[in-house]
């Protein structure tokens, strides 16, 4: 309108609209005419700084932002806008009034942008395909049970930032070497190949942290050496320098989580189970950068034809009551290898009992708590024995260890309440025996503990008949029919001789 100013704002928008519409068009947006809007693009028409350069009300923060606000900012600069306020409101309530928290904040945030120390700088990434593989451990804090017995455990993290492709282990102990060994390398295998260089945290079961140089231990340089990777690590204490690795853990947590709750419970029936369920998610996001990581599989180096060690290797006796000890836990094994002198290769998930070059059994790994022992007993390796002399079972050590599961120690509480000492030892080592004989261990408990609920204890004979199924071994014999002739030529002469 004629005798009207054009504002700043108005100038602003009509640029804006002039990129993409006509002069005629973008002048109505922005309310000017068309004659002021030629001035615009002539650039005659300048906008008016008009704005007010004095206070319209008294400052609130002027008694003590030089004074006491300055002074603190100057002193600490983690100090955080709350903790100025919390501190004005407890000792300097005459020249501050709460109302003006913020006005304190504003003006904190715009010192601090014209006078503050220089912040950390985040420098975003260029990562090669087959150049960088990360790996980590992270703790899992969802509250995951194997047949409702707490699983505490941790996962082993690979990623490769270029393509974005992962693969996550179910590690069951610390941060150790076996850990970290099997765990790359089991990764290595997924992923068909060996980057350049793998990246990790200061590990101790990789480097030697007490020295400032960057000396591998003996087991790590004889798996850099094996795979022919180049071996780096971020500064000590400084994690978020591997964040290409610590991001992601945050995000396949939140899935497992996620996926944990649509699945109705956090409880699996094995250990097996659980890394299966793990390994789908992980297998669910590599399918998003698959593309990706196509073209990465095409840079790695080869695999070697076979794996480096990833366990250590102990030399142990069998005692006379058939178990081993190793890293304060009591293994039980085979009743017929007492006295004999194994070689255990310790792994993170399991060992392996050998007997000179013939591997002779194979155990789950237990671990124990930090100042604690541990069991790891199978009623299965000494029941035999156990049958000849059922009556140590009431005052054996590892008894409640022999108990397979909730079911039996339920059993045996109820007959050792119900029955005479001597018959209630007697009737839970027929039981564990028959359990062994039958293959039926969860159905056997489960029908004898059903049984005791009605207060009707079976007897060993009819839980045989139930569960216990001997095949007959009847023999086939085939009959062959000889030929008359067969017979004359036995008899001298022949039939008329």
């Amino acid at each position: 309108m004629p005798g009207t100013r054009i504002t700043d704002q108005q100038v602003t928008i009509y640029m804006k609209h002039r990129k993409r519409n006509s002069q005629v068009i973008a002048a109505a947006k922005a309310g000017i005419s068309e004659r002021s809007a030629r001035r615009i693009d002539k650039l005659d028409e300048q906008p008016l700084s008009n704005k007010r350069q004095w206070r319209t009300r008294i400052d609130p923060l002027e008694s003590i932002w030089d004074s006491i606000v300055v002074p603190l900012l100057q002193g600490d600069a983690t100090l955080t806008p709350v903790g100025i306020f919390d501190h004005l409101c407890e000792f300097h309530t005459d020249k501050f009034n709460p109302s003006s928290r913020r006005t304190l904040e504003r003006r904190i945030h715009k010192w601090r942008a014209l006078y503050g120390s220089s912040k950390e700088v985040v420098f975003l990434q260029t990562h090669e395909y087959g150049l960088l593989g990360m790996c980590d451990f992270t703790h899992v804090k969802s509250p995951v049970t194997i047949a409702s017995e707490p699983l505490k455990h941790m996962l082993f993290h690979y990623r490769m930032p270029a393509s974005g492709w992962a693969y996550a282990q179910v590690i069951y102990g610390g941060e150790s070497f076996a850990a970290f060994s099997d765990g790359v390398q089991n990764a290595f295998k997924a992923a068909g190949g060996v980057p350049k260089e793998v990246r990790t945290d200061s590990l101790s079961a990789a480097y030697r942290n007490h020295t400032n140089d960057n000396d591998f231990t003996e087991r790590f340089n004889e798996l850099v050496t094996h795979y022919g990777f180049k071996a780096t690590r971020n500064n000590r204490g400084i994690a978020h320098e591997n964040g290409a690795i610590e991001s992601p853990h945050g995000h396949l947590k939140s899935q497992l989580e996620q996926a944990l709750k649509i699945r109705g419970s956090y409880d699996f029936q094995t250990r097996e189970v659980y890394e299966s369920f793990v390994a789908d998610i992980v297998a669910r996001r590599n399918r998003r950068v698959s593309d990706k990581y196509a073209v990465e599989q095409r840079q790695l180096h080869a695999l070697p034809r076979t794996m480096s060690v990833n366990y250590t290797e102990h030399y142990l006796t069998v005692s006379r009551t058939s178990t081993i000890s190793l890293k304060r836990v009591t293994y039980s094994v085979p009743s017929r290898l007492i006295g004999s002198r194994l070689l255990v290769r310790l792994y993170d998930n399991r060992l392996e009992l050998r007997y000179g070059s013939d591997l002779v059994q194979t155990l789950a790994r237990v671990y124990a708590s930090k100042g604690c022992r541990a069991r790891n007993i199978s009623y299965l390796h000494v029941i035999d024995a156990l049958v000849k002399k059922p009556l140590a079972f009431r005052y054996s050590q590892l008894r409640d260890d022999l108990l397979p599961s909730d079911n039996y120690k339920a059993i045996w509480e109820y007959v050792n309440a119900h029955l005479l000492a001597d018959e209630a030892s007697y009737y839970m080592v027929k039981l564990l025996h028959l359990a062994k004989q039958s293959g039926c261990e969860r159905q056997l408990g489960r029908f004898v503990a059903a049984s005791i609920t009605q207060r009707q204890l079976p007897a060993i004979r009819e839980c045989e008949a139930q569960f216990l199924v001997i095949a007959s071994n009847i023999p086939t014999i085939t009959i062959k029919q000889h030929s008359l002739s067969a017979y004359s030529s036995m008899i001298p002469g022949g039939l008329h001789g």
